[in-house]
């Protein structure tokens, strides 16, 4: 399927998420040599503070440790992690810490310039750059090879060590882009003013604002949160496509496990403060297809072959990289695409810079298949069952909550096993309620609503809905994994205030390991779940300041500040 434009325009319906929309404009095919733009993993030079956002350190505490890690010399990123996914040979195939098998199919045309982000360094210092070289067919000899050149950019000489850009210079020499070169000191300068508060943390008042001001243990560094996010109400601005044709483009779920998805691409649709209508003021791209609206529309039922949706992808981001210059110029790192089907990932391997340089905004975050926290972004999964969403939220104090911890749902997946051979129907430990069907009659969100812990499983694949069940039934979560499962709005929350995470190895603990959280304690926690509760909201209506969309966006945009598209002098 190719992507087409729509000539017809259709008016959005009352039902929110339920929409179609059309274009005038024809899709021509433009047949134009691809030129090829530096790109080049930049930080602004004055950003010399450690990051506030990832380090690859770990704890023995219930979570992941996230602070920030001191850096020896040269820049930092404003995110920094390490991942546990390496590309292997093995014809694309490889397994993953369960033993699932992945599939990695990665195309790139003879005409590319492969773009990787590497593995960070064990120590946490320092963000990977970003790697530019040749595939084998450009670097044949009797071909005339793209310049690839390392670039030192000069620093004062009080700013230490020099910021290293990586630059490919494309053979056709472009004019200078004086709009990219301007939102480029756009960024530097947010860049510059978010870590400048990460410097000050606590030696400011608060920042003035007139919905919410963020405060308390439920963030990494509140202060530096607030300030990046006032920078992106600033200065953000989307682009959104608007090739394609609903329902596999511009369309998605509005009530079910999905419907993550599909309200985003609603309320971008509709957004108009951080949407533009000029690709020229984008700083980043996004690309509005649905995969659960092209596993409804196009995949086969049972076939096991996702051919079709690649080709889909693919074909749509040749349409868009021969009509507009923007995807060629940055080989798709100021792109985004969303999904919360399961085979998001998958899907995304249909182009390989859409997998390797785009920020991909998923649901099924798995660090051991390719999910890379350095440049994309954990998606939550909410199970939406009505559009009255404020109905789905609140619960009663701890003293109401007479069980321990609770789970309800299908064995399946490499965790629920363990988990209901250790605690079904376990008589010794009444208060934990550990469960494959509820009784007929027993309501799934009371049981939530009458429970101390709610345990979060992951199923086939690591995302749950339950963790965002849990935050809105002011229920305090429990993340069963590995630590696989790269948490949503990770890089400005603390997990460790409002939530457990528990080792699969330590599922036979479970009840000695809540136990073990004092009264006090607890309440401490479920105040905080209490809190963080607004950024999973979904409105019903239009979205509102620090909820669950301009969250996403955020996490978007804290990836977009770790890049530096650079503007090619002809």
């Amino acid at each position: 399927m190719r992507a087409t434009v729509s000539t017809s325009s259709t008016a959005p319906s009352v039902l929110l998420c339920f929409h179609g929309r059309g274009r005038e404009a024809a899709v021509a095919a433009c047949l134009v040599a691809a030129t090829f733009l530096a790109l080049a993993a930049f930080l602004d030079p004055r950003a010399q503070a450690s990051s506030w956002f990832f380090s690859s350190s770990s704890s023995s505490s219930s979570f992941s440790s996230l602070q920030s890690s001191g850096g020896g010399g040269g820049s930092e990123h404003l995110l920094l992690t390490s991942t546990s996914y390496s590309g292997g040979g093995d014809g694309g195939r490889r397994r993953n810490s369960t033993g699932k098998e992945v599939h990695e199919e990665v195309q790139v045309g003879d005409d590319d310039i492969l773009l990787s982000l590497p593995k960070s360094s064990s120590s946490g210092h320092g963000a990977p750059p970003l790697s530019v070289s040749p595939p084998a067919a450009v670097l044949a000899p009797a071909a005339a090879p793209a310049t690839v050149c390392s670039q030192a950019t000069p620093r004062h000489p009080a700013q230490g060590s020099s910021d290293e850009a990586i630059q490919a210079t494309p053979q056709v020499r472009r004019r200078r882009d004086v709009k990219l070169e301007r939102l480029e000191l756009g960024l530097a300068k947010a860049r510059a003013a978010i870590m400048d508060a990460v410097r000050n943390k606590d030696n400011r008042p608060p920042l003035a604002d007139k919905d919410y001001v963020p405060m308390g243990p439920i963030y990494r560094n509140s202060y530096a949160f607030h300030r990046s996010y006032l920078e992106m109400e600033k200065l953000f601005k989307v682009y959104v496509y608007e090739e394609g044709e609903p329902p596999v483009f511009h369309d998605g779920p509005c009530r079910s496990i999905y419907s993550t998805e599909g309200r985003f691409i609603y309320s971008m649709e509709m957004e108009s403060r951080l949407r533009t209508r000029d690709p020229d003021l984008a700083h980043v791209f996004f690309l509005p297809f649905s995969v659960v609206k092209m596993v409804k529309m196009i995949y086969e039922p049972g076939s096991h072959d996702m051919g079709p949706l690649k080709r889909t992808v693919s074909d749509y981001i040749n349409v868009l990289s021969n009509k507009y210059p923007y995807w060629n110029r940055s080989l798709g790192a100021d792109h985004f695409m969303l999904s919360c089907h399961d085979w998001g990932p998958y899907v995304s391997s249909a182009n390989g810079h859409l997998f390797g340089n785009s920020i991909r905004v998923l649901c099924n975050a798995n660090t051991s298949e390719g999910f890379n926290p350095s440049k994309d972004v954990s998606l939550p999964e909410i199970n939406l069952r009505s559009d009255v969403v404020d109905h789905q939220v609140g619960g009663p104090s701890a003293s109401h909550r007479p069980i321990l911890a609770f789970f309800a749902g299908g064995n399946h997946g490499p965790v629920r096993p363990s988990l209901l051979a250790h605690w079904k129907g376990n008589v010794d430990n009444p208060d934990v309620q550990v469960s494959e069907y509820l009784p007929r009659g027993v309501s799934y969100m009371d049981m939530m609503r009458r429970s101390r812990f709610c345990l979060c499983p992951g199923g086939y694949e690591v995302a749950s809905p339950r963790l965002a069940e849990a935050i809105y039934l002011e229920c305090v979560p429990v993340v069963v994994d590995d630590g696989e499962y790269a948490l949503p709005f990770a890089d400005v929350l603390n997990w460790d205030a409002f939530a457990v995470r528990l080792r699969v190895a330590d599922i036979p603990r479970l009840r000695e390991v809540l136990a073990a959280v004092s009264p006090r304690q607890y309440i401490r926690m479920q105040r905080r779940v209490r809190m963080v509760r607004r950024h999973f909201m979904v409105h019903g209506g239009a979205p509102r300041r620090y909820d669950a969309f301009h969250m996403i966006l955020h996490s978007v945009w804290l990836r977009r500040l770790n890049v530096r598209i650079a503007a090619q002098q002809g």
